[in-house]
């Protein structure tokens, strides 16, 4: 291996292999949980969209619950109909820690 090779490459760790060792340290440590309720919040524009991201803000994760503020009960009526889609991309990006989605009906907007 060259001597410019990154350090973890020279000792033969692949990103794969360096992944997991982080995935099983969050685990271990009992920080995975919380990592997946971040990714949940941080992933809920792209899942969505930008028509529906402008009108929702993911808020919080807790116990497999994503909350989600949603500008007025119009919208969070409208989205009742598609939680199932958004909730079925969250698991397959994120697993099954994502039970749930729970529509918070704000008034005055969204806040960013």
């Amino acid at each position: 291996m060259p001597d410019h090779a990154p350090a973890a490459a020279r000792r033969g760790l692949s990103v794969d292999s360096t992944g997991a060792i982080v995935s099983r340290l969050l685990r271990e440590l009992g920080l995975e949980r919380g990592m997946v309720g971040w990714r949940a919040v941080e992933t809920w524009p792209e899942i969505v969209g930008s028509r529906i991201a402008r009108r929702t803000r993911a808020v919080g994760f807790h116990d497999g619950v994503l909350q989600v503020e949603v500008e007025g009960s119009a919208w969070a009526y409208e989205l009742e109909f598609l939680k199932r889609d958004f909730l079925r991309e969250l698991q397959s990006r994120l697993g099954s820690s994502v039970r749930e989605l729970r529509f918070i009906t704000t008034r005055g907007g969204i806040q960013r």
